[in-house]
C-alpha cells in the first residue's frame, strides 16, 4: 500500500511534491525512489518526520506502529493521513487524540478511502437527498480471494471489518451501540465471521467477512430505507464473451477495486492542507477511535457468543464538524 500511495502522489496529486521515502529495507527504498521521483530515501521513521521539508506524511507501516509514528509526526508539527486502523487497541488511539488536543490543532487522518469510493458516494447522496426515505438497515459484505493459514476469525473483525464499520457510521451519520459476531462451524481454518450491529438511531447493520472466497475479491452493499433501497455497483471495465459464456472479471485484491477512491482521498488530504481548509469526508483521529472501540467489541462478541455493547465517549470539540 506505501508504494500505491507514493505512486499517487508522485503522479495523481499535482500539489504534491514526494520529497522522502522511508522503509525498512533499503534497497526497497531506493527503487521506489527512483521510480517516482523522490528526493531522498531512509530507513529510520524518525529521521524522516524531523525533516524540515517534510510538511505532510502518509504512514502506511504496520499496523502496530501506527500510533507512535503518528504521535511522533504530530510532535514534529506534521499533517498525518496514517493507513486503517489509526490504532490496534483504543488505548492507542486515545493517545493519538490526547495528543491532537494537547497541540490544539486536528492534522491527523485515517485512510478509510471508502468515504470516497464512487459507489458509496452514491448510496450516501441517495439516503441524504431523501430518495429513499429513512435508513432502516444496511447489508454489507466483504469477500477475498484466499487468506494466510495464521489469520483468524479475530483478525477478519479487527483487521478486515474496520472498513465497513467506518463506511457505515459515514453513510448513516451514527455510532453503534451493540454489536454480536459469529463464525461458520464449518471445521475450515478460517470462515466467515458474520456480525449484527445496532445503531443509535435504531437501525441493523450487517456484515460478513469472507477471507477465504476463493473467486475473487468482492465487496457489495445495500442501504435500505423506507420508500427504497440503493445497492453498490462495483466498476466493471469489460465483459468476456467466450465458450459459451458470458462473464466478468473480479479483481485479486482491494487495490484495483478501491484505486479511484484512494486517487481521490489522496488529492483532498493534499488540497486540504495546502488551502487550510480540510475536506470534510477525510475521516479523523475521532472516526479512527470509533472504528477500534467497534472492532474491540466485535472480537469480544465472537469469543463470548453474547452480544457486547458498544461504549462510545463524548466526542472532543475539536472533532465536532459543522451541521
Amino acid at each position: 500500500m506505501g508504494a500505491d500511495h507514493a505512486r499517487i502522489l508522485a503522479k495523481d496529486v499535482p500539489a504534491a511534491e514526494l520529497r522522502v521515502i522511508c522503509d525498512a529495507s533499503e534497497a526497497r527504498a531506493r527503487d521506489l525512489g527512483e521510480t517516482f521521483g523522490a528526493r531522498h530515501v531512509l530507513t529510520d521513521p524518525m529521521a524522516a518526520l524531523s525533516r524540515d521539508d517534510v510538511d505532510a506524511v502518509l504512514i502506511a507501516s504496520p499496523d502496530d506502529t501506527h500510533a507512535a509514528l503518528t504521535i511522533a509526526a504530530l510532535e514534529a508539527g506534521k499533517n498525518v493521513l496514517c493507513e486503517k486502523p489509526l490504532a490496534p487497541t483504543s488505548a492507542d488511539c486515545l493517545r493519538v487524540i490526547e495528543t491532537e488536543m494537547r497541540l490544539g490543532v486536528r492534522r491527523v487522518h485515517v485512510g478509510f478511502m471508502r468515504r470516497f469510493d464512487p459507489a458509496y458516494t452514491a448510496m450516501k447522496a441517495a439516503l441524504d437527498d431523501g430518495i429513499i426515505g429513512g435508513a432502516l438497515m444496511m447489508h454489507n459484505f466483504h469477500r477475498n480471494v484466499a487468506a494466510p493459514d495464521w489469520f483468524t476469525g479475530k483478525m477478519a473483525i479487527s483487521n478486515s471489518a474496520p472498513h465497513e464499520f467506518d463506511i457505515g457510521r459515514y453513510i448513516l451519520g451514527i455510532d453503534y451501540i451493540s454489536i454480536t459476531a459469529a463464525q461458520s462451524a464449518n471445521g475450515r481454518t478460517i470462515a466467515p465471521v458474520f456480525m449484527t450491529l445496532e445503531t443509535t438511531d435504531g437501525q441493523l447493520v450487517n456484515i460478513e467477512v469472507n477471507n477465504n472466497a476463493a473467486y475473487g475479491y468482492d465487496v457489495r452493499g445495500e442501504l435500505v430505507g423506507e420508500t427504497g433501497s440503493v445497492e453498490l455497483g462495483a466498476p466493471k471495465h469489460a465483459t468476456y464473451n467466450v465458450s459459451l459464456q458470458s462473464a466478468q472479471r473480479f479483481d485479486e485484491d482491494w487495490r484495483p477495486r478501491f484505486s479511484e477512491a484512494y486517487r481521490l482521498q489522496n488529492k483532498a488530504w493534499i488540497d486540504g492542507i495546502a488551502n487550510g481548509t480540510p475536506e470534510r469526508r477525510l475521516a479523523t483521529a475521532w472516526d479512527g477511535l470509533c472504528s477500534t472501540l467497534v472492532a474491540e467489541a466485535g472480537v469480544s462478541a465472537l469469543a463470548a457468543g453474547v452480544k457486547q455493547a458498544i461504549k462510545t465517549p463524548a466526542m472532543p470539540a475539536v472533532y465536532m464538524r459543522e451541521k
